[in-house]
């Protein structure tokens, strides 16, 4: 990969960002593409990313994708900002225009639909309620793209539960939040749960929930990818359930975001996901 003076710069912006395959993804796509571009991370300060957002204000880089624990700041940040993180009250994209401004877009939570639809098909949102286990930026997303799709119920748990009902008031709809000393009763007619917490990255234990609550035919699905396959849903295979990994939706919000930075669609003849797992030492 050469670097000139016309490269077109973008990336990815979190703390840890250590982790992220958004760089095995995004450079892929533009190598397949041939442009000069290149797609690097950005491990930012805890209490830096107001600064680092500024300054990048005018488009010498093209534009971000957030992960975390900026998301929520990251739509504070920007001028203009589409539907969906308005809804969420966070972005997981920003762009830099020409003129100065900052856009944010939240491409998680469709990202997080397209994946369940790959590894689940059938999988009706609009069937049965929803618990997503956490309330930050990730959560956000999935909480506000679950509602704009129809689920009859959003129920959002979380260590703090004074949280999630904060969540679920930004959100709007049929969003509610609990504690987790309520999970059993939230999984009762649960048709999807979602880890939107980073527990059990890096292979700790996740979120501890009792599947025997879930119905058997829900779907649940991990945000965390690495490993590909978390004990949490080990735990949800093992209990008969079908499962969806963080990889997948990894995948599918880059995509938009590829579009956003650089004007064009990804290239389709690429397995970035074959990529991925060979960054991850898992064989494909």
């Amino acid at each position: 990969m050469s670097v000139s003076g016309a490269t077109l710069v973008a990336g990815v912006a979190g703390c840890p960002v250590t982790h992220s395959l958004s760089p095995v993804i995004h450079n892929a796509w533009i190598a397949a593409a041939g442009l000069d571009a290149v797609y690097v991370p950005f491990n930012v300060p805890q209490d830096g990313f107001a600064a680092f957002a500024t300054a990048l204000r005018g488009g010498v880089i093209k534009g971000v994708n957030v992960t975390i624990p900026f998301k929520e700041t990251a739509l504070e940040l920007s001028d203009l900002a589409g539907q969906l993180a308005e809804k969420a009250g966070a972005a997981n994209l920003l762009t830099f225009p020409a003129d100065g401004s900052i856009v944010a877009r939240n491409t998680d939570g469709p990202g997080m639909l397209d994946a369940i639809f790959e590894q689940a098909p059938g999988y009706d949102p609009t069937a049965a309620p929803t618990v997503i286990l956490g309330a930050g930026g990730a959560a956000r997303g999935a909480a506000a793209a679950l509602v704009m799709a129809g689920s009859p119920a959003v129920r959002i748990i979380n260590r703090t539960a004074e949280r999630a009902v904060g969540l679920a008031r930004t959100v709007g709809g049929a969003t509610s939040g609990f504690g987790f000393g309520d999970h059993r009763a939230a999984l009762a007619d649960a048709g999807l749960v979602v880890n939107a917490t980073s527990l059990g990255l890096g292979g700790g234990a996740g979120p501890d929930i009792d599947f025997g609550s879930l119905p058997p035919a829900a779907v649940v699905m991990d945000m965390v990818y690495k490993p590909l396959e978390t004990r949490f849903l080990a735990a949800a295979r093992a209990a008969g359930h079908r499962t969806v990994d963080g990889l997948e939706m990894l995948i599918r919000q880059a995509a938009p975001s590829f579009e956003a930075f650089f004007g064009q669609a990804p290239p389709d003849d690429v397995d970035v996901r074959s990529l991925c797992l060979q960054a991850l030492g898992v064989a494909p």
